[in-house]
């Protein structure tokens, strides 16, 4: 009886960029299941575990045939992405099947427009019109014995809203399409760190319990000063008078924490909301179990300096937790080496150009920076898409 053929999802090399034999290759089904149990982790927050399992398993199903592992041997380029969006839509229907699809068949160019125009690219419904062996490769029929799929998905947990249905399945889709690229990206790391002997460098962030201490003591300690310092003259004591009340705001916005999850805004005079809003949001978060910040603002000029407030605000922790998103970005004003590379592996998550940013892919949910700052527009793009 012939041996069982192999297939693989990434090839190996050694310094010369020679090919390593087939044991140090990882296969494919390998990937697959890594990938899709690292993606349900991952979506786990969001009540999506089982979708996003089915959809990390089924990302490189393009890669189980000839045409791929004549690629992995020098060959040329395979689309790889398309058979699983395929095959999710075949097995799951226009709706949960469609959304994986989405997320499958951009998971390496991102996500493409459903139909209508391209914008130089296929559209979802031209990419799930290509047919098995004459446009894209045949699929080996081993990929149903190592993939096991289920016959029926739970829908996803949804709550659309009556005036705009599809705000929420578009939502869902792009984080959906997070934990898919995250764990694949995360698992192929993992991979070449594991055959290069190399240690992983993410991890480490600290949680937002870490920095609402820090925070907290930091706030106490500009008590204190404002508290001992001289209120003689006219100026002083009006500046003193002025720092009692923001002091008392901060108070009141912090007991409001313990208030059920929604929408709350902070309505007072200039001087005083960036640091009662932080000290809200990071007790609001604590009593709800929450893992992050995120902090979009118009401008990146405010962004760059609410960044700078908050890495003071946090002390030794500062550069660590908090992650700017947007197109002024500069590493070097960073003094931590360390602090540069993790935010160097954060940004691969976050391409970006001098121009624009692409915020399709919000989140890295693995290590996450607990504080998050970006632009309206990267987040606007994040929510409606280009």
């Amino acid at each position: 009886m012939p041996a069982k053929p192999l297939y693989y999802a990434h090839s190996a090399q050694d310094e010369l960029s020679n090919l390593l034999p087939y044991e140090h290759w990882q296969t494919l089904q390998s990937h697959s299941v890594n990938v899709g149990e690292m993606a349900s982790e991952f979506a786990q927050v969001f009540g999506a575990q089982e979708i996003a399992c089915q959809t990390g398993q089924l990302h490189d199903l393009g890669k189980y045939s000839e045409a791929f592992n004549h690629r992995l041997h020098g060959g040329p380029s395979v689309d790889h992405a398309t058979a699983g969006a395929k095959i999710a839509v075949e097995r799951w229907g226009n709706v949960i099947g469609k959304l994986m699809a989405f997320c499958i068949a951009g998971h390496h160019a991102g996500l493409a427009n459903g139909n209508g125009e391209g914008d130089n690219r296929r559209t979802l419904k031209d990419r799930l019109a290509l047919q098995f062996g004459a446009d894209i490769p045949a699929l080996d029929n081993l990929w149903q014995q190592e993939i096991k799929l289920p016959q029926n998905l739970s829908a996803p947990p949804l709550k659309a809203n009556a005036h705009h249905p599809f705000f929420s399945y578009a939502f869902f889709t792009r984080m959906l399409y997070s934990c898919l690229v995250d764990a694949d990206y995360l698992d192929t790391e993992a991979f070449y760190s594991n055959l290069e002997n190399k240690a992983a460098k993410r991890g480490g962030y600290p949680d937002l319990n870490a920095l609402q201490h820090n925070f907290n003591q930091f706030i106490n300690d500009f008590r204190r000063r404002i508290a001992q310092a001289p209120a003689q003259t006219e100026a002083e004591k009006r500046n003193a008078s002025l720092n009692r009340l923001r002091s008392e705001i901060l108070d009141y916005a912090v007991e409001q924490a313990a208030q059920p999850q929604g929408l709350f805004t902070l309505t007072v005079p200039t001087g005083g909301k960036t640091f009662t809003s932080m000290a809200f949001v990071l007790e609001h978060a604590k009593r709800h179990g929450m893992q992050r910040v995120i902090y979009v603002i118009p401008f990146t000029n405010i962004i760059e300096q609410n960044a700078a407030e908050f890495r003071k605000a946090f002390g030794e922790l500062g550069e660590q937790a908090v992650l700017e998103h947007h197109s002024t970005f500069d590493d070097g004003k960073l003094q931590n080496k360390a602090t540069k590379d993790k935010l160097c592996l954060a940004r691969t998550y976050y391409p970006s150009s001098p121009d624009a940013l692409d915020c399709r892919q919000l989140f890295d949910f693995s290590t996450p920076q607990a504080i998050y700052m970006t632009c309206s527009l990267n987040f606007a793009r994040f929510k409606f898409g280009e």
